[in-house]
């Protein structure tokens, strides 16, 4: 790897501060920043990417996920190789990072964000950045920041048409009150229901890439205080302006019993997961099994293959291709994504069979 002291990288910047509104002051202060990024697909690998490529001195990033060939087409950070490999999204983006601009400092964590672990995630950064699929993310993520007073730059696309807003607490209204309920979105289209344009997913990124440079930069009032929709195939914009945070949301209200609503249910819900839990995955003939405790994936490992499993391993996960028909994909947090099926019960049950039985 390259020295990013060595002389030859002295001008890396050099076209970003000649930008006058950035400058060698705006620099800096990128340099002195954190970002904390959930999802590493399409929008979160293009959103690394330009926060690497900027100088932003820290980048977290999160997914729960591995590269798959259906991943090549959108998320620019993976190759054949990393598909080829089954490494974990978060893993394959931060090796290609590191290569990009050694000298920001980049953490990878494979896991599922969830409320057991979002506060030590987003804790001291300046920023979260959204590159997640799914509703029930996303709020979360809108809840945490708006508790710890961290703006949250939010983003989604689904086909053609893209979403993109700046959410900062004590200006803005949150997640929660301006898509409302969970359910809701749930039953809206999805990149894995109709698919994705890439040239979207890039147009997105680029609107949340830039939004999280000025706020870093020291140009928060240059910020976009607007929620703007596109479609890219009929080339539609449309902006709103955003509403200020309700005085009665338990996460965007300013009142005491607001900030105490806030703070109860995050405990609540840390104290409501369950020992095994399930989510289905929206399009994708998966469901992922979260079991409640750590997996020994050495020791799991030598008992798929023993049971006819045909495996793939590396440092990270282990995949199993069962004899009927079903894929088991094992990290060692405790979770296994079965591919080739939507129906939760069966999922856990070949989870029983093969790895706790």
């Amino acid at each position: 790897m390259a020295d990013a002291a060595d002389p030859v990288f002295s001008d890396r910047y050099s076209r970003q501060t000649r930008f006058a509104a950035i400058g060698e002051e705006g620099q800096r202060k990128l340099a002195e920043s954190s970002v904390l990024i959930v999802g590493t697909g399409a929008l979160g690998a293009s959103l690394a990417q330009h926060m690497v490529r900027a100088g932003v001195g820290e980048v977290r990033l999160v997914d729960r996920d591995f590269v798959e060939p259906s991943n090549l087409q959108r998320q620019m950070l993976f190759d054949e190789a990393d598909a080829l490999a089954v490494l974990p999204k978060a893993v394959a983006a931060a090796n290609k990072l590191r290569r990009i601009n050694s000298s920001v400092n980049i953490e990878a964590t494979v896991a599922d964000v969830n409320v057991s672990n979002i506060e030590a995630l987003a804790s001291g950064v300046h920023l979260v950045l959204d590159g997640t699929d799914n509703a029930a993310t996303r709020l979360l993520l809108s809840d945490i920041c708006f508790k710890q007073r961290i703006p949250f730059v939010y983003g989604g696309v689904a086909g053609a048409q893209g979403m993109q807003a700046t959410l900062v607490p004590e200006s803005t209204s949150c997640l929660r009150c301006l898509i409302g309920a969970e359910d809701s979105e749930n039953e809206a289209d999805t990149c894995d229901t109709v698919g994705v344009l890439a040239p979207a997913v890039e147009f997105v990124a680029a609107l949340q890439a830039g939004e999280a440079i000025k706020w870093l930069s020291g140009n928060q009032g240059a910020v976009r205080q607007t929620w703007l929709s596109v479609d890219l195939w009929s080339f539609r914009l449309r902006e709103s302006k955003l509403p200020a945070g309700s005085a009665h949301c338990r996460y965007c209200g300013t009142g005491q019993e607001a900030a105490r609503g806030a703070k109860a249910i995050l405990e609540t819900d840390s104290q409501n997961e369950s020992a095994i839990g399930s989510t289905v995955l929206c399009g994708r003939d998966t469901v992922q099994v979260t079991l409640g405790k750590p997996l020994q994936l050495a020791i799991l490992e030598k008992s798929l293959e023993a049971q006819g499993c045909k495996l793939t391993v590396n440092r990270y996960l282990v995949k199993a291709a069962l004899q009927s028909g079903e894929q088991m994909i094992l990290f060692s947090d405790g979770r296994v994504l079965v591919q080739g099926t939507a129906d939760a019960v069966h999922a856990i049950s070949l989870c029983h069979a093969y790895l706790l039985d």
